[in-house]
């Protein structure tokens, strides 16, 4: 995770610095707390609990984090780095487009914890840092679906924004669901078979 595009989430937008190693690894424990205690208690967990959670003072989170918000826009954002990370490993693998996406949805469903915002509800994104590492990952999805496209692997009037959703939807477990890895990696396999070009679209 980029550690210049984080401070500068969290500080001064037009002086970003890169963290000290301990000042990063202190503010990815309590990212992680964050994460956790959300997973358990909801998006409106109280900050006194994620402090806890990450065995720091109330008073050391809210230097970092100065409202609910902050937080939540730099949990947004380390989303958003994750999901680059594996878009761009999916780009590289030697396989049909259609082959790395899948790939990249199942990367999605096994680290769907991790992605507690911004898919389950949050502040609009409106720091530049996060809205550009949002970009990219707009960027390599368009490239693996165009990609795609010219390969024959998937149809012509798919669109990045369909791709997105769907990612979305298999990261938010429907209520008293069971078992939703298996669910979620059921539905995107019946999502890749819709992707797959007609018969008259692959012999044009």
């Amino acid at each position: 995770m980029s550690t210049t595009s984080q401070a500068s989430v969290n500080g001064d937008s037009q002086s970003p610095r890169p963290l000290r190693r301990d000042a990063q690894a202190n503010q990815e424990r309590v990212l992680a707390a964050a994460v956790t205690a959300m997973l358990r208690e909801g998006r409106h967990v109280p900050m006194a609990t994620i402090a806890a959670e990450a065995g720091v003072g109330v008073a050391t989170l809210y230097r970092r984090y100065p409202n609910r918000d902050a937080l939540l826009e730099a949990l947004t954002h380390r989303a958003f780095e994750l999901l680059v990370e594996v878009a761009h490993a999916a780009e590289t693998r030697d396989e049909t487009a259609l082959s790395c996406l899948s790939w990249w949805w199942d990367q999605v469903i096994d680290q769907r914890d991790q992605l507690v915002l911004p898919f389950s509800g949050g502040p609009p994104v409106t720091s530049p840092q996060t809205q550009a590492v949002q970009s990219q990952l707009h960027h390599s999805l368009h490239r693996l679906l165009e990609r795609g496209q010219r390969d024959g692997s998937i149809r012509d009037d798919i669109t990045t924004r369909d791709l997105i959703i769907f990612g979305a939807m298999l990261v938010a477990p429907l209520p008293g669901a069971t078992d939703w890895d298996h669910t979620a990696r059921r539905q995107k396999q019946i999502y890749l078979d819709g992707l797959v070009p007609p018969p008259a679209q692959r012999l044009g």
